[in-house]
């Protein structure tokens, strides 16, 4: 071998020698090894840090949807809440006096108030308010030509249907004025007589015009059961007064429900 020859061979081994271990820490683009086992690491880590809250999002979620459903359930029971309060208020006030009137009494009676602005019909109730200055002149318990009109009327609605089976019950009241004149105070010497009798010339007419008068029933409160304050004329007119009440057959009297409510007192 020429000693050119081996100095070239020489030169490749050196080269050789060389190129080796750099191929060996060289790949994918001459990235080194190490960098590439530190990205493929961290990647790893990038996802399941994003698994684990793709997780806790769902939860969260789950928990929302729940809560979400909690309030939904609790606003239902909120609103059946405040329907039985407002049927528990309606019963409440209306115990004892609930309206036993047919749809049709109801109208009647609607067009009686219309024809007299000295009638109050209250359809919750069905208790008709007459005022004793409609039925009466002062002092008296006689009912007047107009009075008895009015009372045809009644007994025509209350003697029609159905609700000829009602029991009726009449209740007489005055204003705080006591009895004054002398000729009045003959037959009436005190607000009690008074009441009571124009209840019981209200119950007689009734019956005159054809209710049974076993359905009848009446009684004087005097001036004991106000409406209005009695410190001027508008108002005490307004308590000098005679109510018809409508009861079914069962129900018990007026004055029975007025004992009960005011023993519970």
């Amino acid at each position: 071998m020429s000693q050119l020859l081996r100095n070239r061979w020489a030169m490749w081994c050196l080269l050789g020698l060389f190129t080796v271990p750099l191929s060996g820490c060289m790949q994918n683009g001459f990235v080194p090894r190490t960098t590439h086992r530190q990205s493929q690491y961290r990647s790893q880590q990038l996802w399941g840090q994003n698994k684990s809250m793709s997780q806790s999002m769902a939860q969260l979620q789950q928990q929302n949807d729940q809560l979400r459903g909690n309030l939904d359930i609790a606003n239902k029971r909120i609103d059946n809440l405040n329907s039985e309060r407002a049927q528990m208020a309606e019963r409440f006030k209306n115990t004892g006096r609930s309206n036993p009137l047919s749809e049709e009494a109801n109208a009647r009676f609607r067009n009686l108030k219309g024809q007299f602005p000295d009638i109050d019909f209250d359809e919750n109730t069905g208790v008709a308010k007459l005022s004793s200055d409609l039925l009466f002149d002062s002092g008296s318990d006689n009912i007047s030509k107009r009075g008895e009109d009015v009372l045809r009327q009644i007994a025509s609605i209350l003697n029609r249907g159905d609700t000829k089976q009602l029991r009726v019950q009449i209740v007489g009241h005055t204003d705080d004025r006591p009895i004054a004149k002398a000729a009045t105070k003959t037959r009436h010497p005190t607000n009690w007589h008074l009441s009571t009798n124009r209840a019981n010339s209200v119950l007689l007419e009734l019956k005159k015009s054809g209710i049974d008068q076993r359905r009848l029933r009446s009684s004087g409160a005097g001036e004991f059961e106000p409406i209005a304050n009695n410190k001027d004329p508008n108002s005490r007119a307004k308590n000098r007064r005679v109510e018809i009440y409508v009861l079914a057959p069962d129900a018990s009297d007026v004055a029975g429900a007025w004992d009960q409510d005011h023993s519970q007192n």
